[in-house]
């Protein structure tokens, strides 16, 4: 999501350790076998709905069809807000209205968080749901639409307490529902989406320098929705070239897990700073896995 230097190859072991471990003897859920790549335009999230696929830049929007062909594009996303925004992360979809975590994010802070509906074919704002400025919520990376318990999640990528929790809103009457603190809390969450009656979300906790990976968490909800219990699902070292990891969906239909990866930028300082070796621009891929097994 936003740009920031890698916590470094043993900080990053050490966190893996601490999920892997406070988890006891819980395993990742499913396979996951690398099918095919897709150059996208767009470094942000990833969702899918009916044969069609949505990506958000951080201020744009686009859709492909099942080939991956570019049939819609909006540029100029934020028209129509009351609150002044200015970035978008990962995104959802929930019959063809496209769900997005919108904010004005400046000196890694986020400010006017709030959960906006997309027509997922005009790709336009429909509607927001009223913002609450109380919950504790300091930063929106993604957000994921539950339809079995009418939920919609939302991360927080910066580095406190406040992203220690998922920030719960009723999907029909758009009101808060309160948090979900993860047990343990994986760090700088990028993506989070919903599938099988888990939760996943991505972290951005790995470190191109040390060619370390990032990650992908599965979280198992309580009943009472007040907790989930973190368990590491997939180390993503199978990518082209390592680098950020940004949002995730799961194709229910085709049992396939996609996932937007970028590489080529260097991260210094919390800021882009030239290219690795070969590079001369960030490239947007969408990483698609066939999902092997179950539960």
């Amino acid at each position: 999501m936003k740009y920031k230097k890698g916590p470094g190859l043993l900080p990053v072991l050490c966190i893996v350790l601490v999920l892997l471990c406070g988890c006891g003897a819980a395993e990742p859920a499913f396979k996951y076998e690398l099918k095919e790549v897709h150059p996208v335009a767009g470094r942000q999230g990833i969702c899918t709905e009916g044969g069609y696929y949505w990506v958000s830049g951080s201020k744009t929007l686009s859709k492909y069809d099942s080939s991956w062909n570019l049939v819609a594009e909006n540029t100029n996303p934020f028209e129509g807000y009351t609150l002044e925004v200015n970035h978008i992360g990962d995104i959802d979809v929930y019959n063809n209205e496209l769900y997005l975590g919108v904010e004005y994010f400046m000196d890694g802070e986020g400010h006017n968080i709030q959960v906006a509906v997309y027509d997922g074919d005009t790709l336009k704002l429909k509607r927001v749901f009223p913002f609450r400025p109380d919950t504790g919520q300091l930063e929106c990376s993604g957000i994921a639409v539950d339809a079995d318990s009418r939920t919609v999640y939302m991360t927080s990528w910066i580095d406190d307490e406040s992203s220690e929790s998922l920030y719960m809103y009723d999907l029909d009457t758009g009101e808060y529902k309160g948090n979900l603190k993860m047990q343990p809390a994986p760090k700088w969450l990028q993506g989070v989406a919903y599938y099988d009656g888990s939760l996943y979300v991505t972290s951005d906790d790995g470190d191109a320098d040390d060619n370390a990976p990032d990650h992908m968490y599965r979280i198992d909800v309580a009943k009472d929705k007040k907790t989930g219990d973190v368990v590491l699902e997939k180390a993503f070292d199978d990518v082209i070239r390592q680098g950020e990891i940004e949002g995730l969906t799961f194709d229910k239909e085709r049992g396939q897990l996609l996932l937007l990866y970028n590489r080529g930028a260097k991260i210094i300082a919390g800021m882009p700073s030239g290219f690795y070796e070969g590079y001369t621009e960030e490239i947007h891929e969408v990483f698609v896995y066939d999902i092997v097994g179950s539960k």
